[in-house]
């Protein structure tokens, strides 16, 4: 069972999702950052100085009474609240991962279809008297001697 396991293992298949899983998580973290540091600050700007990482809504107050200024704030306080603006990000940071594994797998199944090869030019044909397979150069039938008119 060890012995199976590690062939497995060592399949090509294997270690290539291993290593997608891999760059996909690396990927992901990039995406997560590009869309908090990068992408949510001017918009959230273009709305009116809105942090969207501090979007939330408390439901419950905490052991020190609200309004809290932030997120952080409400949970040192042991508020429990709804935090919309983190869910905001996080379907951005989604959209954008599902775009680029879109144009990855459009890339690669493009690169399929062009991968095809020509059909090669026949090498052989079929003796018209004893049926067999022969060079396609020959002027006789190495089966059965016929001389091949036309050949």
């Amino acid at each position: 069972m060890l012995k199976e396991f590690k062939e497995f293992a060592m399949r090509g298949n294997v270690v290539d999702m291993a290593v997608g899983i891999i760059i996909g998580a690396a990927f992901g973290t990039i995406v997560n950052s590009l869309v908090s540091d990068i992408i949510m600050p001017p918009i959230g700007l273009l709305l009116g100085n809105v942090d969207f990482s501090n979007l939330f809504i408390v439901l419950r107050q905490g052991v020190v009474p609200g309004p809290y200024a932030s997120l952080a704030q409400a949970h040192g306080a042991g508020a429990v609240s709804i935090n919309y603006g983190r869910f905001i990000d996080t379907v951005v940071s989604f959209v954008i991962v599902a775009f680029a594994v879109f144009l990855l797998v459009r890339s690669v199944n493009r690169l399929k279809r062009t991968e095809k090869p020509a059909p090669a030019a026949p090498t052989t044909k079929e003796c018209v008297y004893c049926f067999s397979s022969i060079p396609i150069k020959a002027t006789r039938c190495p089966f059965c001697t016929s001389e091949l008119k036309g050949a």
